[in-house]
């Protein structure tokens, strides 16, 4: 059972995705929040595998609370909520990570490498819950901060309820939802607007093999599809993706693609 917390000011929107996903089957709303403070409590308390998120709340919280979510390890403990003391303040609209000097994409937990093991953090997990954000626009300062906090896919509120349903799978079953057509729209844009940083590494870190898988990621595929594509082992593909995000220092799948496009990697 996939379980998943809604956060959103408006109830009405809340109300409509619960019953978009839970009459898809297979899939639990375990909690609400109407803000970003109070998101970051539900998470902790409900440990979700899906955080769909609405980032453009009054107050603009809803990107610190994504960064929240995201960089707190060990299901989201103490660290989430020190956290969350920086949520709730009344920053202006637009706030958050600078588009042009923004820090790179190293920086903060690498959640592509779990630290217990050498195994690949799942994006979903419980340790690790991925963030969807859900948004009335698809180019803006908020969308571009959240990708920077971590999010791992973008759906419209208008979307189809199918669509949406099926980005909520795929976050869910380790897979960032890359494939989406807001997903993509929203890397490309950001990695033309954002300069990219003079310490971040350059593709030849990468093996040729890596290469190859890191641009299978950006097609959107899952790790048993990249080993179908691969003629390997899904546990080989596995092993690949921790050893590049260890090489990149990215977060997850997400943010190894936005780091493809900026390198040049993907066209």
């Amino acid at each position: 059972m996939i379980r998943v917390v809604l956060v959103d000011d408006q109830a009405i929107v809340r109300t409509g995705f619960r019953v978009v996903l839970e009459t898809a089957g297979g899939i639990e709303v375990v909690g609400e929040a109407s803000g970003g403070r109070e998101a970051v409590e539900v998470v902790r308390r409900t440990r979700p595998d899906v955080v769909v998120m609405d980032v453009r709340m009054p107050g603009g919280d809803g990107i610190e609370a994504t960064r929240a979510i995201v960089d707190a390890r060990g299901g989201l403990g103490g660290a989430a909520t020190a956290a969350a003391g920086g949520l709730g303040s009344s920053a202006p609209l637009g706030s958050g990570p600078a588009l042009g000097g923004g820090p790179a994409l190293g920086s903060g937990p690498a959640l592509g490498a779990d630290a217990v093991g050498g195994q690949e953090a799942r994006v979903g997990s419980a340790s690790a819950p991925a963030v969807l954000v859900a948004t009335t626009f698809d180019l803006d300062e908020y969308v571009f901060g959240a990708l920077e906090a971590g999010a791992s896919g973008f759906v419209l509120k208008d979307v189809e309820p199918d669509e949406f349903v099926g980005a909520v799978r795929a976050l869910a079953s380790g897979r960032a939802a890359i494939d989406g057509a807001t997903t993509r729209r929203v890397i490309a844009e950001f990695t033309r607007r954002r300069r990219t940083s003079a310490v971040e590494p350059s593709p030849d870190v990468l093996t040729e093999r890596e290469r190859e898988l890191v641009r299978l990621l950006g097609e959107g595929l899952s790790n048993d599809e990249i080993g179908e594509r691969l003629v390997v082992e899904t546990s080989t593909v596995k092993s690949h993706l921790t050893r590049i995000t260890t090489k990149l220092g990215t977060r997850d799948r997400l943010q190894t693609v936005v780091w493809a496009y900026r390198s040049g990697l993907l066209p």
